[in-house]
């Protein structure tokens, strides 16, 4: 379990990291965060499924379609911009409990 949650906190980092880079670069990645939601909404059906504070007062969400399967991560920066982080396709909503790892056990 340990290694999970340090596998998903680098994880993490690796999207903030670069999702700072791409604003400071100014690629077409980054844009408003009504714009950006707008297109997600009306291009790909998505809608917000999740929401987080990351470090920096950054707001990461996940959209998703359950209708495409498609999927969008944003992180949304103090100033206001969004940036695209990751995307893909192969959403699915799980509605199960989740259960405690074990230690030594293999997942």
């Amino acid at each position: 379990m340990k290694q999970d949650i340090l596998a998903l906190g680098l994880g993490v980092g690796a999207i903030l990291l670069s999702a700072g880079q791409m604003q400071a670069q100014g690629t077409t990645r980054c844009a408003d965060r009504d714009s950006v939601v707008q297109r997600l909404t009306e291009s790909y059906g998505e809608t917000r499924q999740s929401i987080g504070l990351a470090s920096d007062r950054q707001v990461v969400e996940v959209y998703a379609s359950a209708d495409t399967g498609t999927w969008t991560i944003t992180v949304t920066m103090a100033n206001g911009m969004t940036c695209l982080v990751a995307a893909g396709q192969g959403y699915e909503q799980l509605d199960e409990e989740l259960t405690p790892a074990r230690l030594g056990s293999p997942v």
